[in-house]
């Protein structure tokens, strides 16, 4: 037994430096990264004082739950879909949308001249696909699919 709580203590370290890699996702919507708005799916930032155009995530999966004309899918409508998904971070495309606040977060993989709703899906298809067959069971979401894609942050 010990030995395993030091296993367990040893191993610590490089848990929480694997979780600060610069890319990795924070996808559970109650421990966000920082740097993020609520809308954004959140990921480590580098902090290397290199100065960059932009950061990239690593690769992920979401569920598109859906999508519409540019800056159409209010905050209140993603918030009351994040109550669907507690441990799922739901997020929406805003880039460019609030004149008085920057919106710095962007995705690839998508249309840039639509908006979106989506849910993280998980790192791999096994996962995301299980994703898709719970939201396509639930029956709210006509014409859910899949993407893989990452969050790119575009620095000012």
């Amino acid at each position: 037994m010990r030995r395993a709580r030091l296993a367990i203590i040893g191993l610590s370290p490089l848990l929480l430096a694997a979780s600060q890699r610069t890319g990795t996702l924070c996808p559970d919507p109650a421990h966000p990264c920082a740097g993020f708005r609520a809308h954004d799916l959140s990921f480590v930032l580098p902090r290397d004082g290199v100065a960059r155009a932009e950061a990239r995530s690593d690769l992920f999966y979401a569920v598109i739950l859906r999508s519409g004309p540019r800056c159409s899918i209010p905050e209140r409508d993603r918030e009351a879909v994040q109550r669907l998904f507690p441990r799922r971070k739901v997020f929406s495309q805003r880039f460019e949308c609030d004149d008085d606040v920057e919106n710095n977060v962007t995705y690839t993989a998508v249309n840039p001249s639509l908006a979106f709703l989506a849910v993280y899906a998980g790192r791999t298809r096994q996962q995301a696909d299980a994703t898709l067959t719970a939201v396509t069971r639930s029956g709210r979401f006509p014409g859910a699919n899949l993407r893989r894609m990452q969050v790119v942050y575009v620095y000012p």
